[in-house]
């Protein structure tokens, strides 16, 4: 929101959902706050984000572009290898993300026809040791996530980042309630982060009071540079 606010681009390319099937991730165009506000929330299935960018591209916008730690690189790979047409991407924003689950056999299979949730009622997903399922009525389901891990993408399994450390700003709950954890990685994310922190458009903590995540942080990035 405040990239687009400040001027900074003038669009991003997010994870939206789609409207027909519920849960599913989508690639999305936001242009505005009302686009961005509309695509709010975490989900757990991989969202083509690249997908969006292509099309963002041919509009000749100036982009922002949130996604995860794969797709991170993927973007600074094609602007290192010298690719024109990514200089229009200004600003990466990466999701901390340690695996994305296959939406097909955990939603529909496993949370749809075996756990019997109606997804359309599914008000939020999150994981805080273990997958928790809450319901628009305050129903809370859990599923743990030694059992959930049948069901992550294979392609994660080879994934050494867990905190997309070629971002300008990077992103991540690590078990906080209600608040992310944010690392500025760049000149161009500070430069956003403090406009974004003197315009009151984000609140901030220091750090240390969050030791716990803080050392969170540290062994899921260990854990997945040993993959």
């Amino acid at each position: 929101m405040c990239a687009l606010d400040s001027g900074y681009v003038s669009c991003a390319a997010v994870s939206g959902v789609d409207p027909n099937k519920p849960l599913y991730p989508v690639p999305k165009i936001a242009s505005s706050e009302v686009d961005l506000l509309a695509c709010a929330g975490t989900r757990y299935s991989y969202s083509p984000n690249l997908l969006a960018l292509a099309e963002a591209i041919k509009k000749k916008s100036v982009i922002a572009f949130v996604g995860t730690p794969c797709q991170i690189s993927a973007i600074r790979r094609l602007q290192y290898a010298g690719l024109k047409k990514y200089n229009s991407v200004k600003l990466l924003i990466g999701l901390m993300c340690s695996e994305c689950f296959d939406f097909e056999t955990l939603i529909e299979q496993h949370l749809h026809r075996e756990l019997k949730l109606d997804l359309q009622n599914v008000a939020k997903i999150n994981i805080k040791g273990k997958l928790v399922i809450t319901m628009k009525d305050g129903r809370v389901a859990t599923l743990p996530l030694a059992e959930a891990k049948q069901y992550v993408r294979r392609s994660c399994r080879f994934c050494s980042d867990f905190s997309a450390e070629l971002a300008d700003i990077s992103v991540g709950g690590l078990g906080l309630d209600g608040w992310n954890l944010a690392i500025v990685r760049s000149e161009k994310g500070e430069e956003l982060f403090s406009e974004a922190e003197k315009a009151e458009v984000i609140q901030i903590r220091d750090v240390t009071e969050e030791s716990n995540a803080l050392k969170l942080l540290g062994r899921l990035s260990s854990k997945r540079r040993r993959v």
